[in-house]
């Protein structure tokens, strides 16, 4: 593809990335109450959450969800649902006292299955992949190609993303090691969270 247009979609890609949504906050939030220790399972379970949006997306799934109502409705309330519990648990869970051990330990693959599910389960995302990506095609080059760099660059890019959150967020730790502050953190976190699954329910697609 040409050079200015992957420059194009990867510098609409860093905007798209930078703003923090549900991924992010998930990223956050486990950062805070475990370190780095998770991270390689965190950006694993991103990069490849947002691998199956993109690929769902350009194998025609995004076209589907765009026409049917039913299953974009089914898949629209499985990922509404499972955000609302991720901040059901993030807003109830237990703060650690200064000087105590860190939050208890929770399995790399459960984590990783986590930020999977957040990032896969979107099917705005979906949607949004069908009409963001056309704009940065070529007509008169083929296809397949030109959506591989795409993918590739995007996945990459998320990955980046969510370890640098993740990184920054483990860094500031010491800093929140007050009770108060980590309930704030949770709550907050939890409650965009829980905010971001009602909104994802109560999204219509536009119409045609």
């Amino acid at each position: 593809m040409p050079i200015e247009n992957w420059l194009a979609f990867a510098a609409a890609a860093a905007i798209l990335l930078a703003i923090p949504g549900p991924t992010i906050l998930l990223v956050i939030s486990y950062a805070l109450g475990h370190g780095r220790k998770p991270a390689a399972a965190i950006v694993a379970g991103v990069a490849l959450g947002d691998l199956t949006a993109m690929t769902a997306s350009m194998a025609g799934l995004g076209a589907i969800l765009a026409t049917s109502s039913d299953l974009f409705t089914a898949l629209r309330w499985i990922g509404a649902a499972y955000l609302v519990y991720l901040g059901v648990k993030l807003w109830r869970a237990p703060v650690t006292p200064p000087g105590t051990a860190a939050a208890p330990s929770i399995g790399l693959g459960r984590i990783f299955g986590h930020a999977y599910a957040v990032t896969a389960l979107n099917p705005k995302s979906i949607v949004f992949f069908v009409a963001f990506v056309p704009q940065f095609l070529s007509a008169d080059l083929p296809f397949l190609p030109q959506v591989t760099i795409m993918v590739a660059t995007f996945v990459t890019m998320a990955a980046l993303n969510a370890a640098l959150y993740g990184l920054l967020a483990s860094s500031a730790r010491g800093a929140l090691r007050k009770p108060a502050v980590q309930r704030a953190v949770n709550r907050t976190g939890g409650g965009l969270l829980i905010g971001s699954g009602l909104l994802a329910a109560a999204w219509r697609k536009a119409p045609a």
